[in-house]
């Protein structure tokens, strides 16, 4: 190793020298970096007053080499010495293919030295702060960036260079101040693919100083790791939730990498921290490919792709409640059933067209970008608005085309038909029915209809109907459905109210539905359809439906999960069938120490059947409090949630339900993952200023989950348009309103996941998939297609109608591939 005499002469940089910075400029230095190994000759452009350099080729092979840069104009670093071993260690160490020779210099003048640079795959900035380079320094290091050279920026080198805009945007963010006193911090290490992160732990819990930044770089940089703010004491100018403390970027020709970490000595002599390194220094000195424009905003175009209905006609759009999409790339959507404002709505029971609406199934292709009406059923579903005891949410809810759909042409559709509704009764059926779509018409034949599954609900009061339907690899179909009960007589908490009932039948009591181990509402079933257009049971459902209690049967064998309110999005990762979930929660805009938590809506990942606790418990097993039927004002004891008794006199199943299962995500208009301090009963004290809560980077108000998928890269795609592999495993998680709402995606611990972990990573969506009034406004479905561009279901302005903002989007990614090109790997290059 060679370590070149230490040049001390620093000066402060003028304003003057700094116009002289700009007239050099990397115009003048353009250089190529990537031939095959001779001289390249690097000509200014004819309007550059600059000069001609001609640097040599990187080397490649056995011949790699890093430079550690390591000058500071404001004092030396202790951390140098530590900093230099390290970077020589990790090139003597490991695979043999990613081994380099280190070379070690302050002397700033090796910037201007074209040859010399030359011989170097990257520069490592081990600096401190202030002015280290003058104008020509400068202007070197911007020619062997825009030739293709490799830079890494460790912990101080963001105080380096204050005065160049192009050195910040080399780096990517500038601390606001001074760096936090040493604190154990948790990493959440969000990016799973590239080399300097992939190996470390998800949440990686290590000692260091910790900068806060100026200007967050999320979304101009790609963030590979971020801290968890919440486990120290920020210093001063705090960033929230979303801190990144390492990050990469494709900047100007070449590939450079920052990491906040790195400010002790210590740092250096860590494994983990050396292969962060490591793993950095692979990509900048191009003996590995890595994606750095993943979570770049400017690298996703969102498209709005059907056009506004012709007045009188939902010839586009109907009102939009569902997506699913076809092995040709073709896009299913739904439309609930409310018509458009041109036609009435009818509340009337005592006119036989009582809530008649159509439920429309479109179809999206892109090849032609034309959409076509494939069918229409006549449901209940065009009553909407106001009261609840005169609005509802019934109508089509949920599409999914078969796993064989491409030659046996079979949609699935899960509605609740006109003609079966009981005006008397106000009761109908609900039903998940087979159809055979047309090919060659692109026409859904309705007389085709298999019934498999109907059941009984209540619609004399709104509302959770769910919807949502699903396959898993196994070939098992789920099927989501709501509490079929009213909010409006609990007060926004437990929907446990046992009185208000229509002919017989209690419509405010979401123990008759949800907590009801013999009703399929509230649930999420699952059945295995079969050819003949029946379903059996699969193994390891919640029940058998041979459970006996109190001398009979009790329950039923469909239920896969119990205790959920308002499903109407759900979603199987085949690849390792864990079904994602979300569920509106109640109205209650703060918690109450009588009757329990606020409005919590949820998201939950299941990987076993189980209970997930409404109208009992919420979020990670908060109870609430049991009301008589005498007097359902007057509070009794707090539900159990490990051991929940349904003693509703609706109840028609157990009354010991199974335990409740903890919840993955909950928020309420306070924030993400409310808690509390508990008694020694585990009851919460529901006290807003003991709240804690766990997910800082959610917050809701207006409230309503819409689960989005889990992504799959597929690597042998050639699609131009497909979301790059760092999503692969993401769960996208949103809400249907979008101010401060969840649009995330979010990373759940293997772990820990079904058995009530939270997430250890989320990142927001929102400039990607974006929001505001010419926005994704109305989140209600997305689904990413076959070629892995992403599409969105907005559903417009306003409640039960289709509406001009109500529109299918699609989202693609144009950043490319990885970098750098394979043809361009040092490796490659020496041979």
């Amino acid at each position: 190793m060679q370590r070149a005499p230490r040049h001390r002469s620093r000066t402060r940089r003028s304003a003057r020298a700094r116009a002289l910075a700009t007239t050099v400029g990397v115009g003048a230095l353009a250089v190529s970096l990537l031939g095959g190994g001779n001289s390249v000759a690097a000509q200014a452009p004819p309007e550059s007053k600059g000069t001609t350099l001609s640097l040599p080729s990187p080397p490649g092979g056995k011949n790699v080499k890093v430079l550690v840069f390591h000058s500071s104009a404001t004092a030396e670093s202790p951390l140098v010495n530590a900093g230099i071993q390290a970077v020589e260690t990790i090139g003597l160490t490991g695979p043999a293919a990613g081994r380099f020779a280190t070379e070690a210099t302050d002397d700033a003048s090796v910037f201007t030295n074209a040859t010399r640079l030359g011989k170097y795959n990257a520069v490592v900035f081990l600096t401190g702060g202030g002015d280290v380079l003058d104008p020509a320094q400068e202007a070197g290091l911007e020619a062997y960036m825009e030739a293709g050279g490799g830079f890494l920026g460790v912990h101080d080198a963001a105080r380096t260079e204050p005065y160049s805009d192009w050195f910040t945007g080399l780096i990517g963010a500038r601390p606001s101040g001074a760096p936090s006193s040493v604190q154990r911090a948790v990493v959440e290490v969000g990016d799973r693919q590239h080399p300097a992160t992939k190996s470390l732990p998800l949440e990686w819990k290590r000692p260091d100083k910790w900068f806060n930044w100026a200007v967050n770089p999320s979304g101009s940089v790609h963030t590979v790791a971020r801290l968890k703010e919440s486990s120290i004491t920020p210093a001063a100018k705090p960033n929230g939730w979303d801190h990144p403390v390492s990050w990469c970027r494709d900047y100007d020709g070449g590939r450079s990498f920052y990491t906040g970490m790195g400010g002790t000595v210590d740092s250096f002599s860590e494994t983990d921290f050396r292969d962060h390194l490591r793993g950095a220094l692979a990509w900048t000195n191009r003996t590995s490919r890595a994606d750095c424009k993943a979570t770049i905003d400017a690298n996703y175009t969102a498209e709005r792709v059907t056009q506004p209905n012709q007045p009188g006609q939902n010839d586009q759009i109907g009102e939009p409640h569902g997506l699913v999409t076809a092995p040709d790339g073709k896009v299913f959507y739904i439309g609930r059933g409310g018509a458009d404002s041109s036609k009435p709505v009818v509340t009337d029971w005592n006119d036989p067209n009582i809530g008649k609406g159509d439920g429309e199934i479109h179809v999206y292709d892109p090849a032609t970008k034309k959409v076509t009406l494939a069918g229409a059923l006549s449901v209940f579903g065009n009553k909407g608005g106001g009261d609840e005891l005169i609005k509802n949410e019934e109508g089509l809810l949920g599409i999914e085309l078969d796993p064989a759909f491409a030659t046996n042409g079979w949609v699935y559709l899960h509605y609740t038909p006109h003609s079966q509704i009981n005006r008397e009764t106000r009761m109908a059926d609900r039903r998940v029915s087979r159809f055979t779509y047309d090919f060659t018409t692109g026409k859904l034949n309705l007389a085709s209809e298999k019934v498999l599954l109907k059941w009984p609900v209540q619609i004399h009061s709104c509302c959770h109907s769910g919807g949502g339907l699903a396959w898993d690899s196994k070939g098992n179909l789920y099927v989501a459905t709501g509490d079929n009960n009213s909010s409006r007589f609990s007060d926004g908490y437990s929907g446990n109210n046992p009185q208000p009932n229509f002919k017989g039948v209690s419509f405010a009591d979401a123990r008759r539905t949800s907590g009801n181990t013999n009703n399929l509402n509230g649930k999420i079933l699952r059945i295995k359809p079969q050819k003949n257009g029946t379903y059996t049971i699969p193994e390891g459902n919640l029940f058998t439906g041979d459970e006996m209690d109190e001398g009979g049967g009790k329950t039923r064998g469909e239920i896969y999960v119990m205790g959920v309110r308002n499903p109407s999005r759900i979603f199987v990762d085949k690849k390792t069938d864990t079904l994602y979930a979300g569920w509106v929660g109640p109205d209650a805009g703060s918690p109450s120490t009588t009757w329990g938590p606020a409005k919590y809506d949820t998201f939950a990942a299941i990987t076993k059947a189980g209970n997930h606790g409404w109208p009992f418990c919420m979020g990670n097993n908060q109870p609430y409090r049991d009301r008589g039927l005498a007097d359902p004002s007057k509070p009794l004891g707090w539900y159990d949630c490990k051991a929940p008794k349904n003693e509703s006199p609706n109840n028609d199943g157990l009354v010991n339900v199974p335990p409740v299962t903890p919840n993955t995500i909950w928020y309420s208009p306070q924030g993400g993952g409310p808690d509390f301090p508990r008694d020694a009963n585990g009851v919460p004290s529901y006290k807003l200023d003991e709240q804690k809560l766990l997910m800082p980077w959610l917050k809701g108000g207006a409230q309503a989950t819409m689960t989005g998928p889990v992504y799959r890269h597929d690597a042998t795609s050639t699609s131009n348009v497909k979301w790059p592999a760092y999503w692969d495993g993401k769960w996208f998680v949103g809400d249907f309103y979008d101010g401060d709402q969840p649009r995330h995606a979010v990373l759940t611990d293997p772990k820990t996941v079904g058995k009530g972990g939270i997430p250890v990573h989320a990142e927001s969506l929102k400039k990607i998939i974006p929001v505001g009034a010419n926005g994704i406004r109305n989140l209600m479905d997305w689904k990413f297609a076959p070629d892995g561009s992403l599409y969105v279901l907005d559903y417009g302005r306003g409640f039960f109608t289709s509406d001009a903002r109500s529109a299918l989007w699609r989202v693609t990614y144009k950043g490319g591939e990885p970098t750098p090109s394979a043809d361009q790997l040092a490796r490659k290059a020496a041979r």
